[in-house]
Parts: C-alpha cells; sequence; structure tokens
C-alpha cells in the first residue's frame, strides 16, 4: 500500500503540480496495465484500450521516464510502457516497372484455375484506410473503422496517404472486372481499419485496437504493412489475441536492409515477410533473419492508389501477397484453422 500511495503521489505531482498538464507536442503517451483488482480511478482522465484493463496516459514528455518508473513500482500495476510509433513500410519505387510482375512470379493464375478464394472471407487491412470511392476497391469494402479514434468508430476513408489503398489492391482488388489491376483473392473481402494517420504514422495502441477490432469483427486474415523497432506487451497481446480468435497475422518484416528485429512481425503468432525483385533475390531494402517466416515480390508493385493506379515498393507491397494467399486457401478450404493455413504457406 506504501508503494501504491507513493506512487499516486508521484503521479499527480508530474501532472498537476506544475500548473496543469502539458500536453500537445510535448506530451507523452504511456500504456499502463492494471491488475484485474486495481482501482482505474487514481489514473485519472484515461483512454481505455481494447485490451482488458489497459489504458492509455498522456503526460508531459520532461516528466514521462520518472512516471514510468514510479508506475513500475506500484502493487497494482502489471506492466507500464511507452505507447511507442509504428510508421509504414514503403521503400523508393521505379514507376516505369511493368505492371504486376508478382502475380505472375508467384504463380497467381495457376493458383485461380484451382480457385478464386471466397466471399465469406475478410482480409483485415489494418493501415491508413482504404480509398472507399476508388472503382477497383469500393465493391470489396465490407467494413471500414477509424481506430485513430477512441473506440474504433465506424468511419468511411478516402485514405489520402494512399499507402492502406495500395496494400488493399495487392491482396483482393476487384478482379476479372476489364477494369485496373487484378488483387490476389479474388473473392476475399476487405476490412478497412484505419490505425495510422493521413502521414503513415499511429501509435502502438491504436494498431492494438484496430488488430482486436478486426479480429472482434471476424477478419479471417488481417494484414499488418506496418511497424516500429520497440517491442510492445500491448501490440503482442493483441497479436495473440487476434490469433487465439482464429485470424492468420501477416506483418511487414521492414525495409532496413538487415537482420534487424520489426514489430509485430517479430512475435511467434505472426507471419514474418520480407519482399524479394523480379529475379527471386532477396530486395536490398527488405529485412532478412532466422524469425522471417516468408518472402513475397516487393519491387515496383503496380497497385490502387488515390483514386487511380502506381508502383510502390517495400514489405509493405510483400505482405499483402501473403495475405491474399492466406484468403484463398481459407476459400478453398472452410474446415481449416489458422495454424493450418500458416503451415500450408510456410511449408510448401
Amino acid at each position: 500500500m506504501k508503494k501504491f500511495i507513493t506512487s499516486l503521489f508521484l503521479l499527480f505531482f508530474f501532472l498537476f503540480g506544475a500548473g496543469g498538464p502539458a500536453y500537445a507536442s510535448e506530451s507523452q503517451r504511456i500504456i499502463v496495465k492494471l491488475k484485474s483488482f486495481a482501482p482505474v480511478s487514481f489514473l485519472g482522465q484515461v483512454e481505455k484500450l481494447k485490451l482488458k484493463d489497459t489504458y492509455v496516459l498522456t503526460v508531459p514528455q520532461v516528466s514521462a521516464s520518472r512516471i514510468v518508473e514510479a508506475l513500475k513500482k506500484n502493487f497494482y500495476v502489471e506492466y507500464v510502457e511507452e505507447d511507442a510509433v509504428a510508421e509504414t513500410l514503403e521503400a523508393p519505387n521505379d514507376p516505369n516497372f511493368g505492371a504486376q510482375w508478382g502475380l505472375a512470379k508467384i504463380q497467381a493464375p495457376a493458383a485461380w484455375d484451382v480457385t478464386h478464394g471466397s466471399g465469406n472471407v475478410d482480409i483485415a487491412i489494418v493501415d491508413t484506410g482504404i480509398n472507399a470511392g476508388h472503382p477497383d476497391l469500393s465493391g470489396k469494402i465490407a467494413l471500414s473503422l477509424n481506430c485513430t479514434l477512441s473506440g474504433c468508430p465506424p468511419a468511411t476513408t478516402t485514405d489520402p496517404d494512399g499507402h492502406g489503398t495500395h496494400v488493399a489492391g495487392i491482396a483482393s482488388a476487384v478482379t476479372n472486372n476489364g477494369l485496373g489491376v487484378a488483387g490476389l483473392a479474388w473473392e476475399g473481402r476487405l476490412m478497412s481499419v484505419k490505425v495510422l494517420d493521413d502521414n503513415g504514422s499511429g501509435y502502438y495502441s491504436w494498431i492494438a485496437n484496430g488488430i482486436i477490432a478486426a479480429a472482434d469483427a471476424g477478419a479471417e486474415v488481417i494484414n499488418l504493412s506496418l511497424g516500429g523497432t520497440s517491442s510492445s506487451t500491448t501490440l503482442e497481446s493483441a497479436v495473440n489475441y487476434a490469433w487465439n480468435k482464429g485470424a492468420v497475422v501477416v506483418a511487414a518484416a521492414g525495409n532496413n536492409g538487415r537482420n534487424r528485429r520489426l514489430y509485430p512481425a517479430y512475435y511467434p503468432n505472426v507471419i514474418a515477410v520480407a519482399a524479394t525483385d523480379q529475379n527471386d533475390k532477396k530486395a536490398s531494402f527488405s529485412n532478412y533473419g532466422t524469425w522471417v517466416e516468408v518472402a513475397a515480390p516487393g519491387v515496383s508493385i503496380y497497385s490502387t492508389y488515390g483514386d487511380s493506379y502506381a508502383n510502390l515498393s517495400g514489405t509493405s507491397m510483400s505482405t499483402p501477397f501473403v495475405s491474399g494467399l492466406a484468403g484463398l486457401l481459407f476459400g478453398q478450404h472452410p474446415d481449416w484453422n489458422n495454424a493450418q493455413v500458416r503451415n500450408q504457406i510456410q511449408s510448401t
């Protein structure tokens, strides 16, 4: 109890001792997971996450490290960590590269001779949102949420950044319609789950909420073409939640060109995806390592972008090839669970 009172005193001193909280550009967000029997009221104004007993505090940046250390010693706190920021994972692209060479490289036409997937399979694009007005995507979007806002409310997005729209087209653009590009999962549906802002960055708490919201909405596949260098118990807990709900979770390995861990790709319940070029060589920018399970085309990939189409490169582009494949497998084998789909992708 003494530690509890001490932590409370320190917390309120840091928050209010200098004339009120210093938020805005000088603020820092931290994630606090309380034990199940802990009182919540002492935290003051907080943002509740979808993870049980987990909250976000916004504190003065200058005091953040001391607040974190004080809360770590509190009997009622299970863990506390910085609400780190993840970013999209594009790399420079060659706009003159041939359109959709990646689908030919992975022999997608041969797969389509076997299955087009299923309209009962949902692929959640957890990203900057999907442009709901794009003619090659609009008919595929079954659900649209904005998890950069508290509670992940339903919201139609235009995706000014373009990243999520590009990723969505690779996984499951409207196909065989005489327009634009083909998506790997012909008959799959899309969920637009915005967790990154219009500049392509977002807090881990937003991403965790988006993963959980997608899983709760019944997504069979969750695509995470994003990542950050900080590990996070909150982010891993969200991934584990989705996996336990039956979703295959796929994430980009990163664009640092070395064996560097990226999260959430590094977590065990995620398929980490590296990027290859048209010669089946590792792309120069792609991360690698024993923790990376598969690789897919990621250099100058032609897909939906804005209201039109464009070439982009990065492990962000490789990831939806794997997500689209997972969608095809779920469609072909509706009796399979996520472990069977993941094993089929990684072992063949």
